[in-house]
């Protein structure tokens, strides 16, 4: 059984001799990524229930899991992600307005509505587009580091899934190709305990999803994933350990899904409400923010900043994106080819002069889910 590394006591002090000892900007920057993401959350969801939005998916308790990981990237990594990462966009300086926009599918959006909410893709940030189907992203990176291997650059791909994606296709497909050419990749697989309503006692019989990395030829790291030092100094090595040529590493961030699977889901129908408290109090918030108070560098005047600073950025974003219109029905052609062909400008015609005759544009509402 594959050891579970961590660093922090849930009291919030760092064993001996395994801190990574970030400076104290870097550390506070990070305990306020961590509390907007909760914060982005909340109000997504919020924003959900008030029917202004059509959907939403929550990484609440998953915080110090994705942003311990990313933030041992460069700038010039790439991301692969899966569905709850949303505070990756936070790190790498998206703007809030961008986020918001894409739940609302608005003209905003990047992908014009044509994505599923909470399914960003932001080119700028080399943020991949999330997909639904359970584990292409692993795929994906597997790819794009053989191509970066063959061209001769250091960029580090780094690729999330959670413990259901362990059991898709693309989970052999993905580690099998980045383990025979060694190519630059961090699998992370978010162990949060459940796919959907599956639990993992009846997902594997492998004692970790960590383990799964000796069949593909490449180390396999578990680590404490409500523990945001232990996932950077982890993630840390892995990256490190790609960048210099020696390949892929298999990461399991043992972390909880503190919401349901999303606003479609409702998880008391199926979780034990014992283990949902249980793990309510191993809040990877609450951890590092007894981290940073023993520390020095954290106070109730500096939490409330951080929290007020988040909503107030937050609600800016939601009152900007709202003012957007929806996207224009001309979009319908853009993004296709280059040049349109003779048959989709003559449709994209068609149509324009179906909605100025009133035949067809009223608006159809949200995401159905």
């Amino acid at each position: 059984m594959t050891e579970l590394l961590t660093i922090l006591d849930q009291d919030g002090k760092a064993q001996k001799g395994k801190d990574p000892n970030l400076p104290g900007p870097e550390l506070q920057q990070l305990y306020r990524l961590m509390v907007r993401t909760r914060a982005l959350d909340d109000r997504g969801l919020a924003l959900q229930r008030q029917g202004r939005i059509g959907f939403y998916l929550q990484s609440t308790g998953q915080e110090a899991s994705h942003l311990g990981a990313a933030y041992a990237l460069e700038d010039s990594d790439w991301l692969f992600p899966a569905y709850r990462q949303p505070g990756i966009l936070l790190l790498r300086g998206l703007q809030l307005e961008k986020v918001v926009c894409e739940w609302f599918g608005n003209d905003g959006d990047t992908s014009k509505g044509r994505q599923m909410p909470v399914h960003y893709s932001f080119r700028e940030i080399n943020f991949v587009s999330i997909s639904s189907p359970i584990g292409t992203q692993l795929s994906h990176a597997a790819g794009a580091g053989m191509a970066a291997k063959i061209r001769g650059d250091d960029t580090v791909f780094m690729t999330f899934c959670g413990d259901g994606g362990t059991s898709s296709n693309d989970f052999h497909c993905g580690l099998n190709f980045a383990g025979v050419y060694k190519a630059p990749v961090v699998f992370v697989c978010e162990n949060n305990g459940w796919a959907i309503s599956v639990p993992q006692a009846t997902q594997t019989r492998s004692e970790t999803m960590a383990i799964k990395a000796q069949a593909y030829g490449m180390p396999g790291v578990r680590v404490d994933g409500n523990d945001v030092l232990a996932v950077y100094r982890v993630c840390k090595e892995a990256v490190d350990r790609a960048r210099k040529g020696d390949g892929p590493t298999l990461v399991e961030t043992v972390t909880y899904r503190m919401a349901s699977h999303s606003s479609s889901d409702d998880a008391a129908r199926y979780r034990d409400a014992k283990e949902y408290e249980a793990w309510k109090k191993k809040d990877p918030i609450a951890r590092f923010q007894r981290y940073l108070q023993q520390k020095k560098l954290w106070n109730e005047k500096f939490e409330q900043e951080v929290v007020d600073t988040a909503k107030a950025q937050i609600g800016d974003a939601v009152k900007r994106a709202e003012a957007h219109q929806n996207p224009a029905v001309s979009t319908m052609f853009d993004d296709v080819y280059m040049n349109l062909t003779p048959q989709l400008r003559e449709q994209k015609q068609e149509l324009l002069d179906l909605v100025a005759k009133g035949g067809v544009g009223a608006d159809v509402g949200h995401f159905p889910l």
